[in-house]
Protein backbone atom coordinates (compact mmCIF):
# COMPACT_ATOMS: atom_id res chain seq x y z
CA UNK A 1 0.00 0.00 0.00
CA UNK A 2 1.42 3.37 -1.05
CA UNK A 3 1.69 5.95 1.74
CA UNK A 4 0.30 8.60 -0.63
CA UNK A 5 -3.02 6.74 -0.53
CA UNK A 6 -3.03 6.82 3.27
CA UNK A 7 -2.44 10.58 3.17
CA UNK A 8 -5.34 10.89 0.73
CA UNK A 9 -7.63 8.83 2.96
CA UNK A 10 -6.84 11.01 5.98
CA UNK A 11 -6.92 14.34 4.14
CA UNK A 12 -10.31 13.65 2.56
CA UNK A 13 -11.58 11.51 5.45
CA UNK A 14 -12.35 8.56 3.21
CA UNK A 15 -13.34 6.22 6.03
CA UNK A 16 -16.22 5.46 8.35
CA UNK A 17 -15.90 8.57 10.53
CA UNK A 18 -18.80 7.59 12.82
CA UNK A 19 -17.32 4.38 14.19
CA UNK A 20 -13.59 5.01 14.48
CA UNK A 21 -11.70 3.25 17.26
CA UNK A 22 -8.05 3.13 18.24
CA UNK A 23 -6.24 -0.17 18.65
CA UNK A 24 -7.01 0.15 22.41
CA UNK A 25 -10.74 0.25 21.62
CA UNK A 26 -11.19 3.94 22.45
CA UNK A 27 -13.70 5.92 20.38
CA UNK A 28 -12.00 8.38 18.00
CA UNK A 29 -13.68 11.51 16.67
CA UNK A 30 -11.90 13.79 14.18
CA UNK A 31 -12.78 17.39 15.02
CA UNK A 32 -10.10 18.90 12.79
CA UNK A 33 -7.98 16.71 10.51
CA UNK A 34 -5.05 19.18 10.46
CA UNK A 35 -2.99 20.83 7.73
CA UNK A 36 -1.22 18.53 5.30
CA UNK A 37 2.54 19.01 5.68
CA UNK A 38 4.07 18.72 2.20
CA UNK A 39 7.54 19.91 3.16
CA UNK A 40 8.78 16.40 3.93
CA UNK A 41 10.04 17.48 7.35
CA UNK A 42 8.07 16.69 10.50
CA UNK A 43 4.71 14.95 11.01
CA UNK A 44 2.33 14.57 8.07
CA UNK A 45 -0.61 16.60 9.43
CA UNK A 46 -0.23 19.53 11.79
CA UNK A 47 -2.69 21.36 14.03
CA UNK A 48 -5.15 18.48 14.23
CA UNK A 49 -7.84 18.33 16.92
CA UNK A 50 -9.12 14.89 17.96
CA UNK A 51 -11.33 13.47 20.67
CA UNK A 52 -10.03 10.13 21.91
CA UNK A 53 -12.28 8.55 24.49
CA UNK A 54 -13.41 11.44 26.70
CA UNK A 55 -10.28 13.53 26.14
CA UNK A 56 -9.81 16.25 23.52
CA UNK A 57 -6.30 16.50 22.03
CA UNK A 58 -4.57 19.10 19.86
CA UNK A 59 -1.40 18.15 18.01
CA UNK A 60 -0.06 16.28 15.03
CA UNK A 61 -0.96 13.14 13.08
CA UNK A 62 1.72 10.88 11.62
CA UNK A 63 0.88 8.36 8.90
CA UNK A 64 2.80 5.21 7.97
CA UNK A 65 2.29 2.08 5.92
CA UNK A 66 3.10 0.03 9.03
CA UNK A 67 3.54 1.16 12.61
CA UNK A 68 7.15 -0.11 12.83
CA UNK A 69 8.09 2.59 10.29
CA UNK A 70 8.01 4.96 13.27
CA UNK A 71 11.20 3.33 14.50
CA UNK A 72 12.60 2.67 11.01
CA UNK A 73 12.45 6.44 10.41
CA UNK A 74 13.88 7.17 13.90
CA UNK A 75 10.98 9.39 14.93
CA UNK A 76 11.50 8.35 18.53
CA UNK A 77 14.74 10.38 18.50
CA UNK A 78 13.25 13.44 16.76
CA UNK A 79 11.69 16.16 18.95
CA UNK A 80 9.57 17.28 15.98
CA UNK A 81 7.42 14.22 16.70
CA UNK A 82 6.94 14.82 20.43
CA UNK A 83 3.44 16.22 19.90
CA UNK A 84 2.03 13.41 17.74
CA UNK A 85 -1.43 12.60 19.09
CA UNK A 86 -2.35 9.86 16.58
CA UNK A 87 -0.44 7.30 14.53
CA UNK A 88 -2.53 6.26 11.50
CA UNK A 89 -1.27 3.07 9.79
CA UNK A 90 -2.33 0.43 7.28
CA UNK A 91 -0.72 -2.42 9.24
CA UNK A 92 -0.21 -2.42 13.00
CA UNK A 93 2.84 -4.60 13.63
CA UNK A 94 4.33 -3.02 16.76
CA UNK A 95 3.22 -0.72 19.57
CA UNK A 96 4.72 2.77 19.37
CA UNK A 97 5.70 4.95 22.33
CA UNK A 98 6.42 8.67 22.67
CA UNK A 99 9.53 10.21 24.27
CA UNK A 100 8.01 9.69 27.75
CA UNK A 101 7.34 6.03 26.99
CA UNK A 102 3.58 6.56 26.77
CA UNK A 103 1.84 4.56 24.02
CA UNK A 104 0.73 6.72 21.07
CA UNK A 105 -2.91 6.12 20.06
CA UNK A 106 -3.05 4.18 16.80
CA UNK A 107 -5.72 4.01 14.09
CA UNK A 108 -5.63 1.10 11.63
CA UNK A 109 -6.85 2.69 8.39
CA UNK A 110 -7.31 -0.65 6.59
CA UNK A 111 -10.10 -1.52 9.06
CA UNK A 112 -12.22 1.51 8.21
CA UNK A 113 -11.31 2.79 4.73
CA UNK A 114 -14.19 3.24 2.28
CA UNK A 115 -14.14 0.29 -0.12
CA UNK A 116 -14.94 2.47 -3.14
CA UNK A 117 -11.92 4.73 -2.53
CA UNK A 118 -9.67 1.66 -2.24
CA UNK A 119 -11.13 0.07 -5.39
CA UNK A 120 -10.67 3.25 -7.43
CA UNK A 121 -7.11 3.66 -6.23
CA UNK A 122 -6.19 0.05 -6.96
CA UNK A 123 -7.80 0.28 -10.41
CA UNK A 124 -5.78 3.40 -11.21
CA UNK A 125 -2.46 1.83 -10.23
CA UNK A 126 -3.20 -1.72 -11.34
CA UNK A 127 -1.33 -1.22 -14.64
CA UNK A 128 1.53 0.81 -13.22
CA UNK A 129 4.61 0.25 -15.36
CA UNK A 130 2.54 -1.23 -18.20
CA UNK A 131 0.87 1.94 -19.45
CA UNK A 132 2.65 5.15 -20.50
CA UNK A 133 0.79 6.87 -17.65
CA UNK A 134 -1.58 5.28 -15.14
CA UNK A 135 -4.62 7.24 -16.33
CA UNK A 136 -3.92 6.74 -20.06
CA UNK A 137 -7.35 5.25 -20.72
CA UNK A 138 -9.12 8.12 -18.92
CA UNK A 139 -6.96 11.09 -19.94
CA UNK A 140 -9.43 12.15 -22.65
CA UNK A 141 -12.33 12.24 -20.17
CA UNK A 142 -11.31 15.23 -18.06
CA UNK A 143 -13.31 18.35 -18.84
CA UNK A 144 -11.56 21.24 -20.59
CA UNK A 145 -12.04 23.33 -17.44
CA UNK A 146 -10.36 20.72 -15.22
CA UNK A 147 -7.62 20.12 -17.79
CA UNK A 148 -6.70 23.75 -18.46
CA UNK A 149 -6.84 24.88 -14.83
CA UNK A 150 -4.63 22.05 -13.58
CA UNK A 151 -2.12 22.61 -16.39
CA UNK A 152 -1.89 26.31 -15.57
CA UNK A 153 -1.17 25.45 -11.92
CA UNK A 154 1.44 22.89 -13.04
CA UNK A 155 3.09 25.50 -15.23
CA UNK A 156 3.42 27.88 -12.28
CA UNK A 157 4.89 25.00 -10.27
CA UNK A 158 7.40 24.40 -13.07
CA UNK A 159 8.39 28.08 -12.98
CA UNK A 160 8.85 27.86 -9.21
CA UNK A 161 11.24 24.91 -9.69
CA UNK A 162 13.20 26.85 -12.33
CA UNK A 163 13.31 29.93 -10.13
CA UNK A 164 15.14 27.92 -7.45
CA UNK A 165 18.13 27.60 -9.81
CA UNK A 166 17.99 31.33 -10.49
CA UNK A 167 17.85 32.15 -6.78
CA UNK A 168 20.91 29.95 -6.20
CA UNK A 169 22.80 31.84 -8.92
CA UNK A 170 21.63 35.12 -7.38
CA UNK A 171 22.97 34.17 -3.96
CA UNK A 172 26.31 33.07 -5.44
CA UNK A 173 26.64 36.36 -7.37
CA UNK A 174 25.72 38.46 -4.31
CA UNK A 175 22.47 39.71 -5.88
CA UNK A 176 23.99 40.75 -9.21
CA UNK A 177 21.02 40.32 -11.53
CA UNK A 178 22.95 41.11 -14.73
CA UNK A 179 25.45 38.37 -13.85
CA UNK A 180 22.60 35.93 -13.18
CA UNK A 181 20.98 36.77 -16.51
CA UNK A 182 24.30 36.17 -18.29
CA UNK A 183 24.80 32.81 -16.56
CA UNK A 184 21.23 31.60 -17.07
CA UNK A 185 21.23 32.76 -20.68
CA UNK A 186 24.51 30.91 -21.30
CA UNK A 187 23.10 27.76 -19.71
CA UNK A 188 20.14 27.74 -22.07
CA UNK A 189 22.21 28.60 -25.15
CA UNK A 190 23.92 25.27 -24.49
CA UNK A 191 20.56 23.49 -24.60
CA UNK A 192 20.21 20.08 -22.92
CA UNK A 193 23.47 18.71 -24.33
CA UNK A 194 25.90 21.45 -23.26
CA UNK A 195 23.82 23.56 -20.89
CA UNK A 196 25.63 22.71 -17.68
CA UNK A 197 29.02 23.13 -19.35
CA UNK A 198 27.99 26.55 -20.69
CA UNK A 199 26.83 27.55 -17.21
CA UNK A 200 30.22 26.63 -15.70
CA UNK A 201 31.98 28.63 -18.41
CA UNK A 202 29.80 31.65 -17.64
CA UNK A 203 30.35 31.25 -13.89
CA UNK A 204 34.11 31.35 -14.49
CA UNK A 205 33.83 34.87 -15.97
CA UNK A 206 33.16 37.92 -13.81
CA UNK A 207 30.34 39.74 -15.58
CA UNK A 208 32.16 43.03 -15.04
CA UNK A 209 34.68 41.83 -17.64
CA UNK A 210 31.85 41.42 -20.17
CA UNK A 211 30.72 44.96 -19.39
CA UNK A 212 34.23 46.36 -19.89
CA UNK A 213 34.51 44.62 -23.27
CA UNK A 214 31.10 45.80 -24.49
CA UNK A 215 32.57 47.79 -27.40
CA UNK A 216 34.95 44.98 -28.41
CA UNK A 217 32.86 42.05 -29.67
CA UNK A 218 35.90 40.10 -30.92
CA UNK A 219 37.37 40.09 -27.42
CA UNK A 220 34.07 38.87 -25.93
CA UNK A 221 34.24 35.98 -28.42
CA UNK A 222 37.87 35.29 -27.46
CA UNK A 223 36.90 35.35 -23.78
CA UNK A 224 34.11 32.77 -24.16
CA UNK A 225 36.08 30.54 -26.53
CA UNK A 226 39.20 30.72 -24.38
CA UNK A 227 37.38 29.86 -21.17
CA UNK A 228 35.69 26.96 -22.94
CA UNK A 229 39.00 25.60 -24.23
CA UNK A 230 37.77 25.59 -27.83
CA UNK A 231 40.46 27.79 -29.41
CA UNK A 232 42.81 25.42 -31.27
CA UNK A 233 46.58 25.83 -31.26
CA UNK A 234 47.37 24.36 -34.68
CA UNK A 235 45.01 26.29 -36.98
CA UNK A 236 46.78 28.89 -39.14
CA UNK A 237 43.74 31.00 -40.02
CA UNK A 238 44.45 34.68 -39.15
CA UNK A 239 41.16 35.06 -37.24
CA UNK A 240 41.97 32.02 -35.10
CA UNK A 241 45.44 33.42 -34.36
CA UNK A 242 43.79 36.65 -33.28
CA UNK A 243 41.47 34.72 -30.93
CA UNK A 244 44.56 33.06 -29.47
CA UNK A 245 46.35 36.37 -28.96
CA UNK A 246 43.31 38.15 -27.53
CA UNK A 247 42.61 35.35 -25.08
CA UNK A 248 46.22 35.22 -23.85
CA UNK A 249 45.99 38.96 -23.20
CA UNK A 250 42.61 38.70 -21.40
CA UNK A 251 43.69 35.67 -19.39
CA UNK A 252 46.73 37.52 -18.04
CA UNK A 253 44.94 40.82 -17.49
CA UNK A 254 42.00 39.34 -15.56
CA UNK A 255 43.79 36.34 -14.01
CA UNK A 256 41.40 33.87 -15.62
CA UNK A 257 41.40 30.12 -15.14
CA UNK A 258 40.01 28.34 -18.23
CA UNK A 259 37.30 25.76 -17.50
CA UNK A 260 38.33 23.37 -20.29
CA UNK A 261 34.81 21.89 -20.27
CA UNK A 262 34.22 18.82 -22.43
CA UNK A 263 31.72 20.16 -24.94
CA UNK A 264 29.66 17.72 -26.97
CA UNK A 265 29.47 17.94 -30.78
CA UNK A 266 28.48 14.32 -31.42
CA UNK A 267 25.03 13.83 -32.99
CA UNK A 268 24.31 17.57 -32.92
CA UNK A 269 23.21 19.45 -35.98
CA UNK A 270 25.82 22.03 -37.05
CA UNK A 271 23.40 24.83 -36.04
CA UNK A 272 23.63 23.53 -32.44
CA UNK A 273 27.42 23.06 -32.33
CA UNK A 274 28.69 24.63 -29.08
CA UNK A 275 31.26 26.69 -31.01
CA UNK A 276 28.51 28.39 -33.02
CA UNK A 277 26.23 28.82 -30.01
CA UNK A 278 29.06 30.53 -28.09
CA UNK A 279 29.67 32.83 -31.07
CA UNK A 280 25.97 33.74 -31.11
CA UNK A 281 25.98 34.30 -27.36
CA UNK A 282 29.04 36.55 -27.69
CA UNK A 283 27.29 38.58 -30.40
CA UNK A 284 24.27 39.04 -28.16
CA UNK A 285 26.38 40.08 -25.16
CA UNK A 286 28.28 42.61 -27.29
CA UNK A 287 24.98 44.12 -28.38
CA UNK A 288 23.21 44.26 -25.01
CA UNK A 289 24.24 46.33 -22.02
CA UNK A 290 22.05 46.41 -18.89
CA UNK A 291 21.24 42.78 -19.71
CA UNK A 292 18.68 42.11 -16.97
CA UNK A 293 16.75 45.31 -17.61
CA UNK A 294 16.58 44.54 -21.33
CA UNK A 295 15.38 40.97 -20.74
CA UNK A 296 12.68 42.08 -18.31
CA UNK A 297 11.37 44.50 -20.94
CA UNK A 298 10.56 41.66 -23.36
CA UNK A 299 6.77 41.35 -23.30
CA UNK A 300 5.88 39.95 -26.72
CA UNK A 301 7.14 37.57 -29.38
CA UNK A 302 8.18 40.46 -31.57
CA UNK A 303 10.13 42.07 -28.74
CA UNK A 304 11.83 38.72 -28.13
CA UNK A 305 12.82 38.46 -31.80
CA UNK A 306 14.17 41.99 -31.68
CA UNK A 307 16.11 41.20 -28.50
CA UNK A 308 17.74 38.11 -30.03
CA UNK A 309 18.48 39.71 -33.40
CA UNK A 310 22.24 39.41 -33.83
CA UNK A 311 24.94 39.80 -36.46
CA UNK A 312 27.80 37.31 -36.34
CA UNK A 313 31.39 38.18 -37.13
CA UNK A 314 32.62 37.33 -40.64
CA UNK A 315 34.55 34.28 -39.43
CA UNK A 316 31.43 32.58 -38.06
CA UNK A 317 29.41 33.33 -41.18
CA UNK A 318 31.68 30.82 -42.93
CA UNK A 319 32.33 28.40 -40.04
CA UNK A 320 30.48 26.11 -37.64
CA UNK A 321 33.75 25.10 -35.97
CA UNK A 322 37.24 26.55 -35.86
CA UNK A 323 38.68 23.78 -38.00
CA UNK A 324 36.46 23.66 -41.09
CA UNK A 325 35.10 26.32 -43.44
CA UNK A 326 31.47 26.13 -44.56
CA UNK A 327 29.22 27.84 -47.07
CA UNK A 328 28.61 31.46 -46.10
CA UNK A 329 25.36 32.13 -44.24
CA UNK A 330 24.14 34.63 -41.65
CA UNK A 331 23.58 31.91 -39.00
CA UNK A 332 21.11 34.13 -37.19
CA UNK A 333 19.06 32.70 -34.35
CA UNK A 334 16.01 30.89 -35.72
CA UNK A 335 12.48 31.69 -34.60
CA UNK A 336 12.17 28.27 -32.97
CA UNK A 337 15.38 28.88 -30.98
CA UNK A 338 14.14 32.32 -29.92
CA UNK A 339 10.89 30.74 -28.74
CA UNK A 340 12.93 28.26 -26.68
CA UNK A 341 14.84 31.17 -25.15
CA UNK A 342 11.54 32.83 -24.22
CA UNK A 343 10.23 29.60 -22.68
CA UNK A 344 13.40 28.59 -20.83
CA UNK A 345 15.13 31.90 -20.12
CA UNK A 346 13.12 35.11 -20.45
CA UNK A 347 9.94 33.90 -18.72
CA UNK A 348 11.65 32.07 -15.80
CA UNK A 349 13.87 35.12 -15.19
CA UNK A 350 10.90 37.50 -15.24
CA UNK A 351 9.04 35.16 -12.86
CA UNK A 352 12.00 34.84 -10.46
CA UNK A 353 12.80 38.56 -10.56
CA UNK A 354 9.28 39.77 -9.78
CA UNK A 355 8.78 37.02 -7.21
CA UNK A 356 12.08 38.00 -5.52
CA UNK A 357 10.90 41.59 -5.09
CA UNK A 358 7.32 40.62 -4.14
CA UNK A 359 5.89 42.18 -7.30
CA UNK A 360 4.72 39.09 -9.18
CA UNK A 361 1.50 39.44 -11.18
CA UNK A 362 1.38 36.24 -13.23
CA UNK A 363 -1.64 37.24 -15.31
CA UNK A 364 -0.03 40.50 -16.46
CA UNK A 365 3.72 39.86 -16.40
CA UNK A 366 4.01 36.20 -17.45
CA UNK A 367 0.89 34.68 -18.99
CA UNK A 368 0.46 36.95 -22.08
CA UNK A 369 4.04 36.30 -23.25
CA UNK A 370 4.21 32.54 -22.69
CA UNK A 371 0.67 31.88 -23.95
CA UNK A 372 1.59 33.48 -27.29
CA UNK A 373 4.35 30.89 -27.85
CA UNK A 374 3.43 27.74 -29.76
CA UNK A 375 3.69 24.46 -27.83
CA UNK A 376 6.94 22.54 -28.14
CA UNK A 377 7.00 19.45 -30.30
CA UNK A 378 8.48 16.47 -28.46
CA UNK A 379 7.51 12.90 -27.64
CA UNK A 380 5.92 13.79 -24.29
CA UNK A 381 3.66 16.48 -25.74
CA UNK A 382 2.66 14.48 -28.82
CA UNK A 383 1.79 11.40 -26.73
CA UNK A 384 -0.40 13.48 -24.40
CA UNK A 385 -2.07 14.99 -27.47
CA UNK A 386 -2.88 11.50 -28.75
CA UNK A 387 -4.40 10.56 -25.39
CA UNK A 388 -6.34 13.83 -25.26
CA UNK A 389 -7.38 13.69 -28.95
CA UNK A 390 -6.44 17.28 -29.66
CA UNK A 391 -3.46 19.61 -30.03
CA UNK A 392 -2.15 21.71 -27.17
CA UNK A 393 -2.82 25.46 -27.35
CA UNK A 394 0.43 27.05 -26.23
CA UNK A 395 3.78 26.63 -24.47
CA UNK A 396 1.93 26.96 -21.15
CA UNK A 397 0.33 23.58 -21.77
CA UNK A 398 3.37 21.87 -23.32
CA UNK A 399 5.59 22.98 -20.43
CA UNK A 400 2.97 21.87 -17.91
CA UNK A 401 2.67 18.45 -19.56
CA UNK A 402 6.45 17.94 -19.44
CA UNK A 403 6.33 18.78 -15.72
CA UNK A 404 3.32 16.49 -15.21
CA UNK A 405 4.98 13.50 -16.88
CA UNK A 406 8.35 13.81 -15.13
CA UNK A 407 7.24 14.90 -11.67
CA UNK A 408 3.88 13.17 -11.25
CA UNK A 409 3.19 10.35 -13.75
CA UNK A 410 6.69 8.82 -13.77
CA UNK A 411 6.74 8.86 -9.96
CA UNK A 412 3.21 7.45 -9.51
CA UNK A 413 2.18 10.63 -7.68
CA UNK A 414 -1.40 10.20 -8.87
CA UNK A 415 -2.87 11.35 -5.56
CA UNK A 416 -0.95 14.62 -5.76
CA UNK A 417 -2.39 15.22 -9.24
CA UNK A 418 -5.83 16.70 -9.83
CA UNK A 419 -6.47 14.16 -12.60
CA UNK A 420 -5.60 11.20 -10.37
CA UNK A 421 -7.64 12.61 -7.49
CA UNK A 422 -10.66 13.00 -9.73
CA UNK A 423 -10.47 9.35 -10.78
CA UNK A 424 -9.97 8.02 -7.25
CA UNK A 425 -12.84 10.11 -5.89
CA UNK A 426 -15.07 8.68 -8.63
Amino acid sequence: MNEDFLHYVWQYQKFDTLHLKTTKGEALHVIQKGQHNKSGSGPDFKEAILKIGDQKWAGQVEIHRQSSDWYAHHHERDTNYDNVILHAVWYDDVEVFDANQNPIPTLIISDCVQSKALENYQALLSHSGQRWINCANDFHSFSDFTFENWLERLYIERLEVKSQVIQQLLAASKNHWDAVCFQYLARNFGLNTNGEQFLKIAESINYKIIQKLQAQPHQIEALLFGQSGLIPNQVEHPDVKRYQQDYVFLKEKYQLTPRQEKLEFFRLRPSNFPSLRLAQLAALLAKKNHLCERMLQVNSQQEARDFFKIELSDFWKTHYTFQKESKKSSKKLSRSFVDLMVINTIVPLKFAYHQHFGQLDFEKQIFPLISAIKPERNSIVTTFEKLRHHKMKSAVQSQALIHLKKNYCDQNRCLSCNFGLKLVRG
